[in-house]
């Protein structure tokens, strides 16, 4: 699962430095302004910015790789890197409704999924808990705890 999200992951990277590239493009060309704002500086910014999302993205598919090749989750850093991409995913998936449709929408809420059943999938298999039963709970009956008092006991 985790090299699959993290495929998605390459190729939304690719997408959106595409998407941003193109938007400064076209900015720069048709010397568009916002509120009297520089229009370089607006295409110098999206351009910008889409290396930074792009980076961001390129680097949780990189914590995806090496959980998938060491076959363990992530540290501590890579599973909050990648929750906090759970969490711009959902909400951009909530934005894109209304301003781009239901199909980014969905693609939103698809590499969401992909990530949170990652993270799901490596914390589970970490536990232990494999197949909903956990090792050794499948081999029998467990001993009692062993007495911490002094005494001893008698049978």
């Amino acid at each position: 699962m985790a090299w699959v999200a993290s495929i998605v992951l390459i190729a939304e990277a690719l997408g959106i430095v595409f998407l941003n590239w193109f938007l400064g493009l076209v900015v720069d060309r048709q010397d568009m302004s916002l509120a009297g704002l520089d229009p370089r500086a607006m295409s110098i910014g999206a351009w910008v910015a889409g290396g930074l999302f792009g980076l961001y993205l390129v680097l949780c598919a990189l914590v995806l790789v090496r959980a998938a090749v060491r076959d363990r989750g992530p540290g501590g850093f890579g599973r909050i890197l990648l929750i906090s991409a759970a969490v711009v995913h959902g909400l951009l998936g909530a934005f894109s409704i209304g301003l781009v449709g239901w199909l980014a929408f969905v693609f939103m809420m698809v590499v969401l999924a992909l990530i949170v059943l990652t993270l799901v999938a490596y914390d589970r298999h970490e536990n232990g808990v494999e197949n909903g039963v956990e090792n050794g709970a499948a081999d029998g009956p467990a001993a009692p705890p062993a007495s911490s008092s002094p005494e001893p006991t008698t049978p």
